[in-house]
């Protein structure tokens, strides 16, 4: 899986809430909707596709359209993205499955196309139809927009660890210019990007493919999104895979703590493994995660002060913000960390900031070209809607910065100021914490991993605790989400699951 298609939120993008602790909103579950679908709606769930051949071959594109407002269906629709690639036999048909990569603001078209509609097990193609809609505000879905190529370059580099006032005037005034971009490009749609309302879009598509039931798998803020609709629509919840899940009663702040938390953890895994081999940079053998993680926080602050060449055609030098980027991208996935020991080797003993420069741009969704898609826009819209801001000003991120950096000595800096970006959004946050039951549900299989960076392995716990038919399936390992990373057991029991119906034994672990 590609790391951005997965991304939660990091350095410059992180999830929005204004208290430490869950409040009063979080004792409250989310709450269905009536099983009948209101009248002013039913022109939405007549519709019916009209595929059409994609540019990729073996996949089928649509548009449908659902209200940009659900409380004013009048005031305009808002256009969706649909693209599926049919069962492919033998067996009997089990309905749709519709995939979600997270982000918020991955593309889940781009993510079937090149992934779960030619990579997922062949028995599982075989049966369903694999079907990705881009959610409203992603991609294909009338994208928010909100900084060129080049000022996203100028975003992208800013010091996000101010030293001084005016360090932290440049940080605030970036976050400034980035939200007042996402407004003026998108003045009404920012409004309407919500979870909830990306989740009644689901039921639209649902129903225009002819399902009675939703059937779906979702990883990262997927699982936030997928829990959301078993919330709202809990009988017509199929056999919903939460991979990698969220914890819906948590305020932004908390979750961003948490995350820093997990960052740490997936990088102690990195350090542990790096000394064991020659090529480390950070230190030899015997050396300890606490050296380890100084070692590179001091690089951090040399590049700081003094950024290295990159040998890139746009000009971009390797500084602080751009290698805590790349070393991020590479915590997503075990597999990157022998890219991660060179890119570092190259910066640390070669003054080649190339390696770390190319993994910051897998996180960031920047081509060779300088373009970028609109996975950071839609992750700013989405969080910064979704939840109060975690922080209302710079002050407070001050005072916060002794838990952050006790959560993570290397990224616990950047990441508080990461959660700033949120004080300055044009849009007011319409969501708060809740908890989601989804009462009367069909099993629902909950998939956490013990040493996931973005998605920490509390937080599939608190989920499947919330959701009253919930059963959490653990993974014993690196990495973000599970399913489809190379453990036999998470893959079977979840393609049990899909195939049979047939859910794992709450609290079955795999390694």
């Amino acid at each position: 899986m590609a790391v951005a298609a997965i991304l939660l939120s990091a350095s410059s993008a992180c999830s929005a809430g204004s208290t430490t602790t869950a409040g009063a909103a979080a004792q409250a579950a989310l709450a269905a909707l009536p099983r009948a679908t209101p009248t002013v709606l039913a022109t939405y769930y007549d519709q019916k596709p009209n595929w059409h051949s994609c540019q990729v071959p073996g996949f089928q594109c649509a548009t449908l359209k659902a209200p940009l407002d659900y409380a004013k269906p009048a005031d305009g629709d808002v256009r969706l993205a649909v693209a599926r690639k049919k069962a492919t036999g033998p067996g009997k048909r089990l309905g749709s499955l519709l995939v979600n990569p997270g982000g918020p603001g991955g593309s889940a078209i781009d993510y079937l196309q090149a992934y779960a509609g030619i990579g997922y097990p062949a028995r599982v193609r075989a049966r369903y139809d694999m079907v990705a809609v881009d959610p409203r505000g992603v991609a294909r879905s009338e994208p928010v927009t909100c900084l060129s190529g080049r000022d996203m370059d100028t975003y992208t580099q800013t010091d996000s660890t101010p030293d001084d006032q005016r360090e932290t005037t440049q940080l605030v005034d970036a976050y400034r210019k980035f939200a007042e971009g996402c407004g003026a490009d998108s003045p009404k749609l920012l409004r309407h990007v919500s979870t909830v309302e990306t989740a009644r879009d689901m039921d639209i598509v649902r129903a225009a493919l002819g399902d009675t039931k939703l059937n779906y798998v979702g990883a990262s803020y997927g699982t936030f999104l997928g829990a959301t609709y078993a919330g709202l629509f809990p009988d017509r919840a199929g056999r919903l895979v939460l991979d990698g899940a969220m914890d819906p009663s948590l305020p932004a702040r908390r979750l961003n703590l948490d995350q820093t938390a997990g960052f740490e953890t997936a990088f102690q895994s990195f350090a542990k493994d790096c000394v064991r081999r020659r090529d480390c940079p950070l230190g030899a053998k015997g050396t300890t995660t606490a050296e380890v993680g100084r070692n590179l926080k001091a690089f951090f602050r040399k590049l700081d002060r003094h950024p290295i060449p990159s040998g890139d055609a746009d000009d971009r030098s390797l500084g602080e913000a751009l290698a805590t980027a790349g070393v991020i991208a590479a915590m997503y996935d075990d597999g990157s960390w022998e890219q991660l020991r060179e890119a570092l080797t190259a910066a640390m003993k070669g003054n080649d900031g190339a390696g770390l420069l190319a993994l910051s741009d897998t996180y960031y969704d920047r081509d060779a070209g300088g373009g970028y898609t609109n996975l950071m826009f839609a992750n700013a819209a989405v969080n910064c809607l979704d939840l109060p801001a975690a922080f209302d000003t710079p002050d407070e991120v001050r005072g916060a910065l002794p838990a952050f950096e006790k959560a993570s000595p290397v990224f616990g800096e950047g990441l508080a100021w990461a959660s700033l970006n949120c004080a300055y959004w044009p849009v007011r946050a319409t969501g708060e914490p809740h908890r989601i039951e989804a009462k009367g549900a069909a099993p629902i299989v909950v998939v956490g991993t013990t040493r996931d960076p973005a998605t920490p392995y509390r937080w599939a716990r608190a989920l499947a605790a919330q959701l009253s038919s919930a059963r959490l399936l653990t993974y014993e390992g690196d990495g973000h989400t599970a399913y489809g990373r190379g453990s036999a057991c998470i893959d079977s029991a979840i393609n049990t699951y899909l195939l049979r119906g047939t859910p794992p034994a709450n609290g079955k672990r795999c390694s």
